[in-house]
């Protein structure tokens, strides 16, 4: 399906819009993120026990894929604006009062608040990105803006965050984290225009209805497939820093050098995934990512306490699997989906596999952690990726290059 564009735009929307919507989903990476590295000071100040830093990471996963479904579709109807411009307001004051919270209850319930928000924005930025995009850049753009999330949130995140707490509190780091979404809330409010296809009432009352989203073959692939890529995502992202320190007896140095690894791995596959799937197809790509990933997972696997090894094996091992997100939820959502519906196709692949994949798979991942140990996480994450691989074999073509190259 073709994806809408916005009507009358001047030649510099695109770049404005893609700019200010990837800054934007880079909050939402840092947002998300930045407990990871905060969480030694929170449980210190809070009393509360190491696993339970994973629950606080898996009730936004729960959160945002329900929200992502719901205000997806809702986007789709009512318009981008009114969706995403609340939405990064809204997530960026629960950021904020994160630092207010007195015990666990009162941080998972914020934090659960703050996912259905950042689920709200996460669908209707990517359909935003799409309709400003030349449709011969949409992989490239739409890489762009969800390559923000790894490189904002797991790369310069700890950075960020160990540097601020050198002069504040981790309460105060939430605070200070929270300003740069109000500034883009108003940044987003004069630039972004709405599509064609809400714009056009004639147009809108002939929107395809979220069942038949759920008919389309790419959807139904994708939405399992995020499921196994974020299994092996998340479960990697939260549970390395552990493995590396309590398995592999790293020093403190060693274990940031080597998590690090993560997040600039991802962001240059966000970005790079989608880019070349636009000279070499979507397809070709997705199975490309899984492969690749599965590789490297197994590779790092089977390094010992060797840091430079470790860190080059993870860097490529999320290089791939990163770049599935961005490739899965952006270009193949969005030409895969009827007209008019590209938030409800991303929202709906979204929701999956935040639900799934980054919420319950990190709880399958404690269990397998408690009952067998911390290295047995790893395969956890190398079956989603191995099974992920054979899925998007079935995945159809939609690059608009690969198209009409075949017909």
């Amino acid at each position: 399906m073709a994806v809408p564009q916005i009507r009358n735009a001047g030649p510099g929307y695109e770049w404005k819009a893609v700019a200010l919507l990837s800054l934007a989903f880079g909050l939402v990476g840092l947002d998300r993120w930045i407990i990871a590295p905060l969480a030694p000071a929170i449980i210190a100040d809070l009393g509360i026990s190491p696993p339970l830093i994973n629950a606080l990471i898996a009730i936004l996963g729960v959160t945002w894929g329900i929200a992502a479904v719901a205000m997806g579709s809702l986007s789709d109807r009512i318009g981008r604006r009114k969706v995403m411009l609340p939405a990064i307001l809204i997530f960026s004051i629960a950021s904020g009062l994160s630092g207010l919270a007195a015990g666990f209850t009162s941080l998972l319930l914020i934090r659960g608040f703050m996912g259905i928000a950042e689920g709200a924005f996460c669908p209707t930025s990517f359909a935003s990105t799409a309709e400003a995009s030349n449709p011969s850049r949409i992989g490239f753009n739409q890489g762009l803006q969800q390559s923000m999330f790894a490189l904002f949130g797991l790369g310069f995140g700890p950075i960020l965050a160990t540097w601020l707490l050198g002069f504040t509190s981790w309460r105060g780091v939430f605070a200070i984290v929270m300003l740069p979404g109000v500034i883009l809330t108003v940044l987003l409010w004069m630039v972004i225009r709405e599509p064609d296809t809400i714009t056009d009432k004639r147009q809108a009352t002939t929107k395809a209805s979220v069942s038949e989203v759920l008919k389309v073959r790419n959807v139904q692939i994708s939405m399992v497939g995020l499921l196994c890529a974020m299994c092996g995502i998340f479960v990697l992202s939260a549970n390395t820093p552990i493995y590396l320190a309590s398995y592999l007896k790293l020093t403190p140095i060693q274990v940031g050098l080597v998590t690090s690894a993560i997040g600039f791995g991802g962001f240059v596959g966000q970005w790079v995934l989608p880019a070349l799937s636009d000279i070499f197809g979507r397809r070709p790509m997705a199975v490309l990512g899984f492969v690749g990933g599965a590789a490297f997972v197994y590779l790092f696997m089977n390094i010992g306490a060797q840091p430079m090894q470790l860190f080059g094996a993870l860097f490529a091992a999320t290089v791939f699997s990163f770049g599935l997100l961005s490739l899965l939820t952006g270009p193949v959502a969005a030409e895969s989906a009827p007209a008019g519906m590209v938030s409800t196709a991303a929202g709906l692949i979204i929701g999956v596999g935040e639900i799934f994949g980054g919420g319950l798979a990190l709880l399958v991942a404690g269990y397998v952690i408690a009952t067998y140990g911390i290295q047995y996480m790893l395969y956890l994450a190398l079956g989603g990726l191995v099974f992920g691989a054979f899925l998007m074999l079935g995945l159809a073509e939609t690059a608009p290059r690969k198209v009409k190259r075949n017909a």
